[in-house]
């Protein structure tokens, strides 16, 4: 089934007709302001709404506006204007901002959502229990689960060891992430992502068993070259990091040259297919 939307997006709206569209580059969804206003104030006139509510917005300081670009977006007559959309966060501050009976169940879904929050920080096993319901919800099997949450501590191991040597967690995780992969599969992170047909959806969750431990192996042997070198700063961890995935790339060699196919797949966890869509943004 091919998809243009954000799933998530239509449940919150009971399916009503929201643009969204995905930005690659920002990899971020952005959701039409005007069709959020229209369908949670009931407006007949969603733009002068929006344009009323900027207005107070402004005046009170909120950063929503500010942060809003435009998109040329499909409108009903089937031209593409330009139009006022924002980011998740910026849609859920919106409609915080709404005051209708509409916008009640989603300010109350907002609300236990930031009770659970806090729940976790007391008793942090609530939300590894969330996370384990979520994949089972998802289909995955109790040894892909435990699977994964092993390797999520093993990620942890491997930051740890970079903070260790002066890495900053962000952007430089993510510098020294993509050379491990480029090494060992070609690709960053993000292009094998693209490759794979993915958006928002966590990269590893739609591995298959060999390139997840493809995956892993490049990662666990950065660690333990970094733990015996002790690198410090961004290039010298680049360093180590392109060792570990070269480790890895050795052993898809080795496999590959037995099997006598690649063991890098488009394939993915996904029942549908995004479509993806031109587009054009205007930062204000």
């Amino acid at each position: 089934m091919k998809q243009d939307k954000m799933h998530l997006i239509n449940k919150i709206f009971n399916n009503e007709t929201i643009r969204t569209i995905w930005d690659k580059d920002d990899e971020k969804y952005y959701i039409s302001v005007v069709d959020i206003v229209s369908i949670i104030s009931e407006s007949k006139d969603g733009r002068k709404y929006w344009n009323k509510l900027k207005q107070r917005l402004n005046v009170e300081g909120n950063e929503t506006v500010t942060n809003c670009h435009q998109l040329k977006l499909k409108a009903q007559d089937g031209k593409y204007r330009l139009t006022d959309v924002v980011d998740i966060e910026g849609m859920f501050r919106i409609i915080e901002s709404i005051p209708s009976k509409n916008a009640e169940p989603i300010k109350q879904w907002l609300a236990r959502l930031g009770k659970e929050r806090i729940d976790e920080v007391f008793d942090p096993s609530i939300s590894v229990q969330r996370g384990i319901d979520l994949y089972r919800t998802k289909g995955y099997d109790e040894t892909w689960i435990q699977k994964r949450i092993k390797g999520m501590q093993d990620r942890k191991k491997l930051t740890d060891v970079w903070k260790d040597g002066g890495i900053k967690e962000g952007k430089e995780f993510a510098i020294l992430t993509n050379e491990i992969y480029q090494e060992w599969s070609g690709m960053t992170a993000k292009e094998y992502k693209q490759y794979k047909g993915l958006r928002k959806e966590s990269l590893r969750d739609n591995m298959s068993d060999i390139e997840v431990t493809l995956a892993d192996l490049g990662e666990i042997a950065t660690r333990e070259i970094a733990k015996k070198h002790r690198p410090q700063g961004l290039k010298e961890n680049i360093a180590v990091a392109k060792r570990g995935g070269k480790i890895a790339n050795n052993t898809r060699i080795d496999l590959e040259t037995e099997i006598g196919e690649s063991v890098i797949t488009k394939n993915n966890a996904l029942s549908y297919q995004y479509i993806n869509e031109n587009k054009q943004i205007e930062v204000k």
